[in-house]
């Protein structure tokens, strides 16, 4: 019995990690790049791209007509921003895995993007060849960095020092719902996780908001990561 090529074993690796046909949905005003991006992906072996779109509005009004397993998304968009929008389609399809590609590289964006749901952050000057890297390594549950926004993350979790008692009189049930919004759920999703109605996730949020003194659900889980509540 012969055996299996390289090729052959790398596909049956792929199989197992990952759908056979990855589907990639990209977000960016520039048209050279997004262009570009679409025509990378479409030339490379085992992907597809279902959509290139050139704001965050026009993403969020078509994705539904084929949904990507993974989205390259920019930041600096023309109305709504990346930011803003990776935190709706966490909202409604927080299956999809959101990796950012944008050439803001400063602490603030950082950690904003990965507290909103980003899956990881690349820089615009990533190589094609490795730009693929990262979609794979993201689809294989990974969180792939830029080697300049790793070296910021890292400084940047060690420079956070919440209070020793960090004490915001959350309740049990409080903690166990902020826990659910980090992970990513919705209001929807985490109602069904603890098999109450929506509405009731609705009144502890409110609760929650006023007890960390934030004012949206992004707020609340960046402070919930800061201060290391859960």
């Amino acid at each position: 019995m012969s055996m299996p090529s390289e090729t052959q074993t790398t596909a049956v690796h792929q199989t197992a990690s990952a759908p056979a046909v990855i589907k990639v949905a990209i977000v960016e005003d520039q048209r050279d790049i997004r262009e570009g991006l679409a025509s990378l992906i479409k030339f490379t072996d085992g992907y597809h791209c279902t959509g290139s779109f050139r704001s965050m509005e026009e993403a969020l009004d078509k994705i539904r007509f084929e949904l990507p397993n993974i989205m390259l998304v920019d930041i600096g968009l023309p109305g709504m921003s990346g930011l803003e929008g990776i935190r709706r389609l966490k909202e409604s399809w927080p299956e999809i895995l959101l990796l950012m590609l944008t050439v803001y590289e400063d602490d603030e964006m950082i950690f904003d993007a990965l507290c909103a749901g980003a899956c990881g952050y690349l820089l615009k000057k990533t190589p094609p060849a490795r730009l693929i890297e990262c979609l794979n390594e993201a689809m294989g549950g990974g969180a792939p960095m830029s080697p300049e926004v790793a070296r910021r993350v890292i400084k940047l979790f060690r420079q956070i020092s919440p209070p020793d008692k960090a004490d915001y009189q959350l309740t049990p049930h409080e903690l166990r719902l902020l826990k659910l919004l980090v992970e990513g759920h919705n209001y929807k999703t985490a109602a069904t996780a603890q098999g109450v109605k929506v509405t009731t996730i609705a009144f502890h949020m409110r609760n929650i908001y006023e007890k960390l003194q934030v004012h949206s659900k992004s707020e609340a889980v960046s402070k919930a990561l800061r201060n290391r509540l859960v």
